[in-house]
């Protein structure tokens, strides 16, 4: 009996663990590290696995502390929402007091760790904890202008990647930031639609108007449609050693029409679905143009 409560408190601790990190979300967010890093290897800058393990825990690290001071700050809101009621904090399974110290943790061992790569990826680092737990969390119960404010930390990890990669921040690190953040408002907004009445209860309102509306709807066709300029930057010739082929370009842009055609789709018909169906494709856009743009450096 012992032995079997020992593992399943073990179970427990480790499913909390994942939950209050978010670990689906930071592995995810976690790629786009790992793309960036591959962009940038080069021969000044030769791959290492080292950093590449280092990054992926300094980077798993710094997503799942700026997930757990969110939900700390947050206990009460998402105690009302369907969706984040049962997280480990507002469920009781879990302290606050608890979840700060893992938050607090994971940002120690998240910069640490990255300032063994270089100094200017711990920074960063740093830089998206505070603006996501500081700036942006407070913000989403105040204005629909947190989507702006938090598409900055969200912009972070694939362009963290390069510079974790050169030790630089130039016009390479700046367009990959560039990409990632026009993404987060098709993406965030697609989100805000489908989970607009449980949102409401917590009095968060993520759309642009307010509202599900043909004016929201408008305004995720174009972002929608900077992101595909944004994409397609690599293949102009001026984001130094960035750069895509014709052939990946053309890729690129006909992942974009796809996007594009389900945020038109969501403006004619308004439903969740379209939503949630639009916010699956932002997925698959941002995963397939990383490794459009990996797979094209490597066979050219």
């Amino acid at each position: 009996m012992n032995a079997t409560k020992n593992t399943f408190s073990i179970k427990s601790i480790f499913t909390d663990f994942k939950e209050i990190t978010k670990a689906g979300l930071a592995i995810s967010v976690l790629f786009s590290s790992i793309a960036g890093y591959l962009l940038g290897v080069n021969a000044d800058h030769p791959f290492k696995w080292s950093v590449l393990v280092v990054l992926m825990i300094g980077g798993y690290c710094m997503v799942g502390a700026s997930n757990a001071f969110n939900q700390v700050i947050e206990k009460d809101i998402d105690s009302l929402m369907d969706r984040t009621k049962n997280r480990p904090v507002p469920s009781g399974r879990m302290s606050q007091k608890m979840a700060l110290f893992v938050a607090i943790l994971l940002t120690i061992i998240g910069i640490t760790l990255l300032y063994t790569i270089n100094a200017k990826s711990a920074m960063f680092a740093a830089v998206s904890i505070f603006l996501y737990t500081s700036v942006y969390t407070p913000l989403k119960t105040v204005t629909s202008l947190s989507v702006f404010v938090g598409a900055f930390p969200g912009a972070i990890p694939f362009m963290l990647g390069w510079v974790a990669a050169t030790g630089e921040f130039g016009i390479e690190a700046g367009t990959l930031f560039l990409i990632q953040f026009f993404w987060q408002f098709p993406h965030f907004w697609s989100i805000g639609w489908f989970l607009y009445e449980d949102y409401a209860k917590a009095g968060i309102f993520m759309l642009p108007t307010g509202k599900k509306d043909r004016k929201t709807a408008l305004q995720i066709i174009l972002y929608t449609i900077w992101l595909i300029i944004a994409s397609l930057l690599p293949s102009l010739g001026f984001t130094g050693q960035l750069f895509i082929t014709p052939i990946a370009a053309i890729i690129v842009f006909f992942i974009g029409l796809w996007m594009l055609f389900y945020a038109v789709r969501l403006y004619q018909l308004r439903t969740a679905k379209a939503a949630r169906t639009l916010m699956l494709v932002s997925v698959s856009y941002i995963s397939l143009l990383q490794i459009v743009f990996i797979v094209d450096k490597f066979l050219r």
